[in-house]
């Protein structure tokens, strides 16, 4: 594949030998992250036709060591104008390397201009400012875990903890959802290691006959999410408060008055409280313990032209987000996002007067980029998004548009 083929490609490079390690030693769920059609698709268009030196962004180093702790993002922002162009840094390797998500710490990468076109490449070996060395072994077998040192696509721990914690419900769903109906002693607010009571909905006992329901999430009363534009109520924000778990089931008993008459009295659900984000009260709503998965990000342009607002910030009545927080935006996968695809985030335009013309007219000046945030959690009519850059505060109402 000669120069003006090639593109700028692969910061997945590496060795055949380095990935037959890489599979060694990393979980199977690690080895299968995901690669879509389309992404494939761009690595291999970008391979034939290359990537012009005007999508470098304007400071690409000559050469870049990967290094622990770093993204796939961030490396991807190093080298272009658009990180989330990720996949046409991969096509230069789409015959050896197979997944463009697994990249490692001492590789140097090095920036090959030239021939209307730009490529990276691997240093190499001795090159290398972290060669591989030689270890002799007594012949007896010996066994150990090895880290998986592979980099992630992008830095998930920033929104790890709203993968289950927040959701989005309908009315409907929060009214029907079983409830904490009473706890010990009369207590109204409940924490880490309380017992309480709960019923199911509409009369339907809460019953431990399901393995993933003995575990709920306790959340409080559900606050509406309005289009900005239309004033439409999409859905529901539930506020997280704690984790229960369900000891015995709803019942029913036969009790006698104080005039010797029979009637059958309900026996509500015991849960214990085994964690609380914040106080925990009698009113508050169940929903079962969502099941763990293994979630992979991989940032890509929505395709066409695709709009929103921002809805609200997350965990805070403040009007403003910075950098890292999470967001609700007011698109989801009925207009076609899904996790990972990013945005650009638009700050409105002042309104101002043209003091130079007697007649005074009214400005509005353009809409301009202000930073980008990657959806990571959509449902049906809202989605979760993470501000992944900004050069401003961010604010509710503040527009989205795919970027370009």
């Amino acid at each position: 594949m000669t120069t003006n083929r090639l593109a700028l490609a692969a910061i997945t490079i590496a060795t055949r030998s380095a990935l037959a390690l890489a599979l060694a030693v990393t979980p199977a769920w690690a080895q299968e992250l995901s690669v879509s059609a389309v992404q494939k698709a761009t690595a291999t268009e970008t391979a034939q036709k290359g990537v012009p030196p005007g999508d470098l962004a304007a400071d690409a180093p000559a050469s870049y060591l990967v290094k622990g702790g770093d993204t796939l993002w961030a490396i991807s922002r190093l080298f272009l104008k658009s990180p989330w162009r990720w996949p046409e840094l991969w096509g230069m390797n789409l015959s050896e390397i197979k997944n463009p998500h697994r990249i490692y710490p001492g590789q140097r990468l090095e920036l090959v201009r030239g021939n209307g076109t730009a490529l990276l490449r691997v240093a190499s070996a001795s090159a290398q400012e972290s060669p591989v060395t030689t270890v002799k072994l007594s012949p007896r077998i010996r066994s150990s875990p090895l880290p998986d040192v592979a980099l992630p696509t992008l830095n998930a721990n920033s929104i790890e903890p709203f993968l289950t914690e927040p959701i989005i419900i309908t009315e409907p769903e929060y009214a029907n959802a079983p409830r904490i109906v009473s706890a010990q002693e009369g207590r109204v607010l409940l924490t880490r290691g309380d017992r309480a009571y709960a019923r199911g909905p509409n009369g339907a006992p809460l019953m431990d006959d399901k393995a993933r329901e003995k575990q709920f999430r306790v959340y409080r009363t559900a606050t509406a999410l309005k289009d900005p534009d239309t004033g439409e109520v999409l859905g529901y924000e539930a506020a997280y408060t704690g984790l229960a778990t369900l000891v015995r089931s709803e019942t029913t008993t036969e009790v006698t008055d104080t005039e010797g008459q029979r009637s059958t009295a309900i026996v509500p659900a015991t849960i214990d409280i085994v964690s609380a984000k914040e106080e925990i009260r009698v009113g508050d709503r169940l929903f079962p313990e969502p099941v763990r998965m293994v979630q992979t990000y991989t940032p890509r342009a929505p395709k066409g032209t695709l709009e929103g607002r921002i809805v609200s910030v997350y965990g805070t009545a403040v009007v403003n987000a910075a950098q890292n927080q999470v967001v609700t935006i007011n698109r989801g996968t009925r207009d076609g996002l899904e996790a990972g695809m990013v945005l650009a985030i638009l700050k409105n335009g002042a309104r101002v007067t043209d003091k130079q013309d007697e007649e005074r007219p009214l400005l509005k000046l353009p809409n301009e980029r202000n930073g980008l945030l990657m959806v990571f959690r959509p449902f049906e009519r809202l989605s979760y998004g993470l501000i992944l850059e900004i050069t401003d505060s961010v604010r509710v109402g503040d527009r989205l548009a795919a970027p370009r």
